[in-house]
């Protein structure tokens, strides 16, 4: 019995002698191009299928000067030993992976630590990719300025600072941590610690949350305290170890970060303690695990699937060339059981 023969694909030269167009007129029409008709749009789009027209990818992006990828940066100047193993890292890559796939591009990602002079405009020289997301502003404010000046199609996953040039994407930092203290506070909590390092751009914004909530109280006798933390659960740990073994009065602690926060619970109830009983713990971002801690963490919530969808938009309004604006998302406070509390309130603050 004879097998039916396999026709070979058609050419574009085939498509655009079937549609009686030229080939530039086929290539316009299968990128979607206005300058192509819709009904002839249609039709060559038809005749494509049906021929087993397949668009060499390659040959397309080499003409279009594109390469179909998206780099995702993370800096670490601030803090080297951070992996990426880090929760909160793990879920923003995941649904960024997500949100760039559904595009039809690829992702590359680059770990950046020190030494790190002109790592940014050595990115954007390289032509690795069609635009860049870097995820959090770490030490590199000003090479963000510089790059921004020159190089549209950036996104930075961040707090949005005073006089920025380059386009952000997060959670509104002051007033996410503000809410939370004021909770602690209205808890009857009055020697809240403030576990972290305000240098870190984001950090810094929560500290100040962490201070317009205390400078707000200040006529009940409830005073700032700082605790310098870094951002992995090891160093955090040791911070938090080192200040209740230096006797430090406390009855409430305020993570930077849910990493920083859990780790301050182990601190605490290894120095024989209880949260909430002793001491209510707040965090902030809301990674997977902070509800299924022991207690349950109470905790700002961003989220990042929305901020990596966001983030995305952005990106690729921007490689269209339009100028679009940073976007901030509102925070909203998830109450656990680390506070003794257990409600979902959304903050909106000016």
């Amino acid at each position: 019995m004879n097998k039916k023969r396999r026709e070979t694909p058609a050419r574009m030269s085939d498509i655009a002698r079937l549609a009686g167009v030229s080939a530039s007129t086929v290539s316009r029409a299968l990128a979607g191009s206005p300058l192509v008709a819709a009904a002839k749009r249609e039709e060559i789009r038809r005749l494509a299928r049906e021929r087993g027209y397949v668009i060499n990818s390659t040959a397309r992006n080499l003409r279009l000067q594109r390469t179909q990828a998206i780099s995702v940066a993370i800096p670490l100047g601030h803090e080297t030993s951070q992996p990426l193993t880090d929760p909160f890292f793990t879920e923003m890559l995941g649904h960024l992976a997500d949100c760039i796939t559904q595009r039809g591009y690829g992702m590359f990602l680059q770990k950046v630590v020190p030494p790190m002079d002109d790592w940014l405009l050595r990115l954007i020289g390289s032509h690795k990719s069609d635009g860049i997301v870097v995820i959090g502003q770490s030490t590199e404010h000003a090479a963000l300025e510089e790059a921004a000046a020159r190089y549209k199609p950036l996104v930075v996953w961040g707090g949005h600072l005073p006089r920025q040039s380059y386009c952000t994407v997060g959670t509104d930092n002051v007033a996410g941590a503000r809410a939370a203290v004021e909770h602690l506070i209205a808890l009857g909590r009055r020697r809240i610690v403030f576990l972290g390092d305000p240098a870190v751009p984001e950090v810094g914004l929560r500290y100040e949350g962490y201070r317009l909530a205390h400078e707000r109280a200040a006529r009940q006798g409830i005073q700032p305290h700082i605790v310098p933390a870094h951002l992995t659960a090891d160093t955090a740990y040791e911070a938090m170890r080192a200040f209740i073994g230096s006797a430090g009065s406390f009855d409430a602690v305020f993570g930077a970060t849910d990493v920083i926060a859990l780790s301050a619970v182990r601190a605490i109830t290894a120095a024989g303690m209880s949260v909430p009983r002793d001491v209510a713990v707040a965090g902030y971002d809301d990674i997977s695990f902070a509800a299924h801690a022991n207690p349950p963490l109470t905790t700002v919530r961003q989220d990042l699937q929305r901020g990596a969808r966001m983030l995305i938009d952005l990106l690729f309004r921007r490689m269209a060339g339009e100028d679009a604006p940073s976007a901030t998302m509102p925070a909203e406070l998830i109450l656990r059981e680390s506070t003794g509390r257990i409600d979902v309130l959304s903050v909106n603050r000016p």
